[in-house]
């Protein structure tokens, strides 16, 4: 057992410059930190970063390295860092196991290949000048240059420390990482075991991974300045961001990874048979599930070209799918329903028949279905299905907040795709396969790499 585990209370180390920083003088209820030393958060603009020259190449060498080595977790960094997660917090021990055991292959050179050429058209941009000749004959040079950055993860999944971290490694900048409330750990037992991989090394010195509580203004109006930081990247709900934003100026930039709501659009072909119903439906849970329904890409509301006979038997087996174990989703008992969604459902249940809900507030999945989509957010795996004679129907309830929308059967999704884009939504999937994307491609509808560097030309 970890020394974490057999803790009363979880003490979360910082990472600050390349070293471990241990120490229990903040408190913050159930855990605690060592004490903040604000000035050595930063990296003085006097000098380069530490990695800034750092070839590519060798940065990729040691994020191989780094995902190899978490792969077996010699040093227990992982597993410390799972049992203190466990008791501290959000995600069910069975999904967190398995989020932890898909860290490692991020971090494969094939996948950080392709980011690099999908998200920047090349990897001579992180290392050098290209050169271009516009129409006139004049050269210019311009390059991706190594940013400072501010990252405000979010704690819904582990895959975000460790795709933070990967972007900041690549871009060759200095990160300093606000872990969040809900994931106290997994960012910080990344960076050591990079850290042993590459002791003392210039991308190691880039990060540090600390602890302060969200809208501290002791904290933020020292560091949140564009002396020390080019960008904030902010990931999280609308509290956060709306924090973050009060500090975004000339010279200090927000990249943000906002909060979206998912949907699913069923066409009538899922109900052609029991058969296809049993399989949209099994679909629809994979989507509505991920991460217990934490995700942004989870599906919250479906809707279904159907008969409310016919939707009916899908919302059925669609409870029923969302009660069972998956790779991202708990089999049930571990899932909060929040306070709010509790009242709605009651409301609802007192004006059967134009709502009608299926399952109860035991983590397993609920599933409203109803003429028109419910007025408030459903979470805690709770669904709404509503009923439409056509898909474009459902496209008046997409928006610029719409992240991902995952269509049943994938040949509807062709004629749709224009419409939901010009709509507004950003990702179109396969029903069933929202999980994923955003690495090579755009993610909430740019691409990450080209925020994240500051692109510098020489003209002339």
């Amino acid at each position: 057992m970890s020394e974490l585990a057999g803790a009363a209370v979880a003490n979360v180390p910082h990472f600050i410059q390349g070293e471990l920083v241990v120490g229990d003088d903040g408190r913050f209820g159930r855990f605690t930190t060592p004490t903040l030393a604000i000035d050595a958060l930063v990296w003085p603009r006097s000098a380069p970063g530490p990695a800034f020259c750092t070839p590519l190449a060798e940065v990729m060498d040691i994020l191989v390295a780094t995902g190899e080595r978490l792969q077996t977790d010699p040093s227990g960094f992982l597993a410390e860092a799972y049992d203190a997660m466990v008791r501290v917090g959000d995600l069910d021990s069975g999904v967190l196991k398995r989020a932890y055991q898909q860290l490692p292959p991020l971090f494969a050179r094939e996948w950080l290949e392709f980011l690099v050429q999908g998200e920047l058209g090349g990897a001579d941009l992180l290392d050098d000048w290209r050169e271009v000749i516009d129409p006139s004959g004049r050269r210019s040079r311009y390059r991706a240059f190594p940013p400072r950055l501010v990252h405000v993860l979010a704690g819904n999944a582990p895959g975000v420390a460790a795709i933070s971290i990967i972007r900041g490694a690549l871009t060759k900048g200095v990160n300093l990482l606000k872990l969040p409330s809900n994931d106290l750990f997994t960012a910080t037992a990344i960076l050591r075991t990079m850290a042993e991989v590459a002791p003392g090394h210039p991308v190691v010195r880039s990060f540090s991974a600390v602890y302060w509580k969200g809208g501290d203004e002791t904290v933020e109006k020292f560091l949140l300045r564009p002396i020390f930081f080019d960008k904030l990247v902010a990931w999280g709900g609308e509290g956060a961001l709306r924090s973050a934003k009060q500090y975004v100026g000339p010279g200090f930039e927000l990249v943000a990874f906002d909060p979206k709501t998912s949907i699913s659009m069923i066409g009538r072909e899922a109900f052609a048979s029991r058969e296809a119903i049993a399989e949209a439906a099994e679909a629809a849970a994979i989507d509505s599930c991920l991460y217990d329904q934490s995700a942004c890409t989870a599906s919250r509301f479906q809707f279904v070209e159907a008969s409310m006979e016919e939707a009916e038997a899908f919302c059925e087996m669609l409870q029923a799918e969302m009660g069972k174990e998956r790779l991202t989703a708990s089999g049930g008992g571990t899932v909060h329903v929040p306070a709010e969604v509790r009242e709605e459902l009651q409301s609802l249940r007192d004006l059967e028949p134009f709502y009608r809900v299926f399952g109860d507030c035991d983590g397993k999945g609920l599933v409203i279905l109803s003429e028109d989509p419910v007025d408030f957010h459903p979470a805690g795996k709770t669904v709404n299905v509503v009923t439409v004679a056509s898909l474009d129907d459902a496209l008046r309830f997409t928006s610029v907040a719409t992240q991902t929308v995952g269509i049943y059967p994938a040949e509807r999704k062709e004629a749709l795709r224009e419409k939901l884009a010009a709509a507004g939504a950003q990702r179109i999937v396969t029903l069933g396969a929202a999980l994923g994307g955003g690495v090579g491609i755009p993610h909430d509808g740019f691409f990450p790499l080209h925020r994240l560097v500051r692109w510098v030309t020489d003209e002339g």
